[in-house]
């Protein structure tokens, strides 16, 4: 899994362009296993390719962005901590903590590590790499991905155009970001050893600087006073290896934590598949329903044409079957025909099946017979244990339905 660094200029470095894209940067890409595939700087315009086949994106922000402070906090929830952080903070913040993204990290020494970043340049900042294409978009304070050594400050010389940034971290937890605006050019490395040694007046240093700028500062500091400070080449590696130990992720505060979440790019085709079969059986499906509309509709009217051909003085046509039924029941009434769920063709059919059934036996398991909504109700006596589900066989074979009301009271109906 790759991982590809990007070192960012400051805020006030970035303002002077009218797009992100157009602002230079320091990268690396970085194997799973710690070895640097490429590293360089350029524009963030041109990293479009190496950022999209990255699986991971870390963002190096400027240590003159980002704000350490070191606080004492009661034990409280994660969520508890973050509705808290404000108020606690809001007399060391000159801005309104409204405005400022707040991220807690560890506890170390009783207190606990917090960080804060403008909101607007973080979203900013979230928004140009999604739009590059950024997976798994993280961002950390540079001043902790400075190498660490016990007992010494750590400081890095970031050249940027005509001025100079120095990264410092004073120990573990703490770390800060200075930018030096040097009158002249030739003066710009004096300058910035006289701001080095003001901020950190009696510590050893340790101070990391570009290959090419060693000699020169190397003879500044052979020309004054400042055997305490020691000087070596920075490279990627310390970076990103000071960097892998970095736990604050400042994304976690816009709660987008770890990026865009899942990568969904090796599912692409899976999805894609998985879409196209929902919308051919969606489509099957509607295509049979209109089908099965039309013929519906089809017989419906052939229904009704039989109904008026039938019955041509019938104006009112609702239901052509349940019409027609009622016309031949009527029909055979006038002709002296019994309709099936007449009380004489209910009790004669029900009297023949329960006869076939008992043979005689429980004949006065019958309590009473009442002829209500053409159709039988026989009540039971109380002690009576007729066998229901032979009786309900025998009613079925004669085109009658039973059911239960309750233990002692059948309804029989015709099923015609």
């Amino acid at each position: 899994m790759s991982t590809l660094y990007i070192r960012l200029l400051p805020k006030t470095e970035a303002e002077r362009f009218d797009e992100l894209d157009q602002l230079g940067c320091a990268y690396a890409l970085v194997a799973d296993g710690g070895s640097i595939q490429s590293e360089g700087a350029s524009r963030l315009s041109d990293l479009r390719p190496l950022i999209a086949q990255s699986e991971r994106v870390t963002l190096l922000l400027a240590a003159s962005d980002v704000t350490l402070l070191r606080i004492r906090v009661p034990p409280l929830s994660p969520a508890r901590l973050r509705a808290a952080l404000p108020n606690m903070l809001e007399e060391k913040l000159m801005s309104d903590p409204a405005e400022c993204v707040i991220v807690a990290g560890v506890t170390a020494d009783g207190l606990r590590t917090v960080a804060v970043i403008q909101r607007t340049w973080l979203e900013r900042l979230v928004q140009f790499f999604t739009a590059l294409g950024a997976r798994h978009l993280s961002a950390v304070p540079a001043q902790l991905c400075v190498p660490y050594q016990p007992g010494v400050v750590s400081v890095v010389m970031l050249e940027h155009a005509t001025d100079l940034e120095l990264v410092i971290r004073l120990n573990e937890q703490e770390g800060i970001g200075i930018a030096v605006l040097p009158d002249q050019a030739t003066s710009a490395l004096q300058d910035t050893l006289q701001t080095l040694c003001a901020v950190v007046p009696l510590a050893p240093v340790a101070l990391y600087l570009t290959a090419s700028s060693v000699p020169a500062c190397q003879s500044l500091l052979d020309d004054g006073e400042h055997d305490r400070i020691t000087l070596f080449p920075d490279n990627w590696l310390r970076w990103v290896s000071a960097a892998r130990g970095v736990t604050l992720n400042l994304m976690s505060g816009l709660g987008v934590a770890g990026g865009s979440g899942l990568n969904w790019r090796p599912w692409r085709w899976t999805i894609g598949l998985v879409i196209i079969t929902l919308l051919v059986n969606v489509t099957a499906l509607n295509v049979d329903w209109l089908r099965m509309k039309r013929e519906a509709g089809q017989l419906q009217g052939s229904m009704i044409r039989a109904y008026k051909a039938a019955y041509p003085k019938e104006t009112a046509i609702i239901d052509p079957i349940v019409q027609i039924r009622q016309k031949i029941a009527a029909g055979q009434r006038a002709s002296g025909q019994a309709a099936a769920d007449d009380f004489t063709s209910l009790l004669a059919a029900f009297s023949d099946a329960w006869n076939s059934v008992m043979q005689g036996g429980q004949s006065l398991a019958i309590a009473g017979i009442e002829y209500r909504d053409r159709g039988l109700l026989i009540k039971l006596k109380p002690d009576a244990k007729p066998p229901l589900e032979q009786i309900k066989a025998a009613l079925a074979q004669r085109q009658l339905s039973l059911s239960q009301q309750n233990a002692d009271v059948w309804q029989i109906r015709s099923s015609k």
